[in-house]
């Protein structure tokens, strides 16, 4: 064993002496949908959590027990702030007392669909100014394979440091699902892969030490950046034939929602999934295009991968298209009409707009000159390129005065019968409306 291995066996194993005896300090770079749920859990398992963010609302809210996130029991938040457990802070030169440290931040897509990394390079930089030797860092954040060697790696290495002997870095993707009662941060199977070995190794054993589901070791952070892209890939394919299935459907008077309940009925090679007027959250609709991105480099074409991101992009103008055949079956144009829109929010029952498919149809209709209401209980305005909409209370009222109630989000909350029974026309893009359609004066379903 050289010196650069024994000084790696010593740096690993005062780590994992820390971890194992909850004397580690843990850091959480990013505090939003993935990095308060880990950092809570972190700190429910025992060990010191300080949370590190650039929103300085968020770091008040937290340091005061106020949760901001769907997902995270407000009790248990205020309890942890209470007992000293866990903090926030802008101050990101606390990163140096930290034994292990998340980078949880956001991996947008620019204007030209390409990853923008500057979120994961910035938190990387401000922890190559205070890392230490035995630090662990896991970077999180969903991105294309290559980005924790080849992007991450190099910047915490201008620290004069070397990963493997004087401090590990791992790659572990998020694996979000907001408003899943099943399954959390906490009891989700986690994937991780490190720089070397004794970077898994550590890493591995910090989640073991705070989750419930299961640890699974690949041998690489690519292996583990890849399988997070190709989960969400899936998803977004079969949706995307889900939504193809539903047009074809429509052009030819066929149920699209009767045929898949009839599908599913097959007990091995079929899995159900459901068309409905885009997709939304931050993975489905862009992890795709890391990935497409990324195989540029290899001079490969990812051709099924981006004919699935158009079908799913284009259920925007479908659902205008079909507001406006609706409304001229009215002798009404969609100029000028009154759309009510039920449901803001990417998905039933939480508040996340990301990527949320009304966010392109809401713009289409605002420039097809029609008059548009928003009602959505988990979500107070939408911010627009012409200004924000404030989202308003369902009513009989509301419904009465429109035209055409569009139905996007199939909220529990919402008032079903309410809607069936004093809705003009309704068309419903998530076939949530079956118990009531009786009391409907016409419905149309996607």
């Amino acid at each position: 064993m050289d010196i650069a291995q024994v000084t790696e066996s010593i740096t690993t194993a005062k780590l994992l002496a820390k971890i194992h005896n909850k004397t580690a300090k843990i850091g959480v770079v990013g505090l939003g949908y993935v990095g308060l749920p880990l950092a809570i859990e972190k700190a429910k398992a025992g060990y010191e959590v300080i949370g590190f963010d650039i929103q300085e609302q968020r770091v008040t809210m937290l340091n005061e027990g106020v949760n901001y996130i769907g997902d995270v029991i407000d009790e248990e938040l205020a309890q942890l702030v209470i007992n000293g457990q866990i903090k926030a802070t802008t101050d990101y030169s606390l990163i140096a007392t930290v034994d292990c440290v998340a980078i949880c931040v956001p991996t947008p897509l620019d204007q030209y669909r390409q990853p923008d990394t500057s979120y994961v390079e910035s938190s990387g930089r401000a922890i190559a100014h205070h890392l230490h030797e035995g630090m662990l860092v896991v970077l999180e954040s969903t991105t294309y394979p290559g980005t924790t060697a080849e992007l991450l790696l190099p910047i915490l290495e201008t620290s004069g440091l070397a990963c493997g002997t004087d401090f590990h870095v791992a790659y572990s993707p998020e694996r979000v699902d907001p408003g899943n009662k099943l399954y959390n941060t906490k009891n989700t199977p986690k994937v991780v892969g490190g720089i070397t070995p004794a970077c898994t190794n550590v890493a591995s054993t910090l989640y073991r030490h705070v989750l419930d589901g299961e640890v699974c070791e690949v041998s690489s952070p690519a292996v583990a950046e890849m399988e997070k892209i190709l989960e969400n890939t899936f998803r977004n394919i079969n949706i995307a034939l889900a939504n193809e299935m539903a047009i074809l459907c429509h052009k030819m008077g066929i149920n699209v929602w009767e045929v898949i309940d009839a599908a599913k009925t097959k007990p091995y090679g079929f899995m159900a999934f459901y068309p409905g007027p885009g997709i939304g959250g931050h993975c489905i609709p862009i992890d795709p295009f890391y990935l497409t991105w990324k195989a540029r480099a290899y001079n490969h074409h990812t051709r099924l991968i981006e004919t699935a991101g158009d079908i799913n992009n284009g259920m925007a103008d479908f659902i205008v298209q079909r507001c406006m055949s609706i409304l001229n079956d009215e002798k009404k144009a969609l100029h000028g009409s009154r759309i009510l829109l039920l449901g803001a929010a990417y998905k039933k029952d939480i508040d996340d707009l990301r990527e949320s498919p009304l966010l392109p149809i809401l713009q289409k209709l605002h420039d097809a000159g029609a008059t548009y209401h928003i009602v959505d209980p988990y979500v107070d305005n939408i911010a627009c390129k012409w200004g924000k909409v404030k989202t308003e209370e369902l009513s009989k009222e509301l419904l009465l005065q429109s035209d055409l109630v569009l139905l996007l989000t199939d909220h529990s909350a919402f008032d079903y019968e309410l809607i069936a029974t004093y809705s003009p026309v309704l068309f419903d893009t998530r076939n949530a409306m079956q118990k009531w359609k009786s009391l409907l004066k016409k419905y149309v379903l996607l």
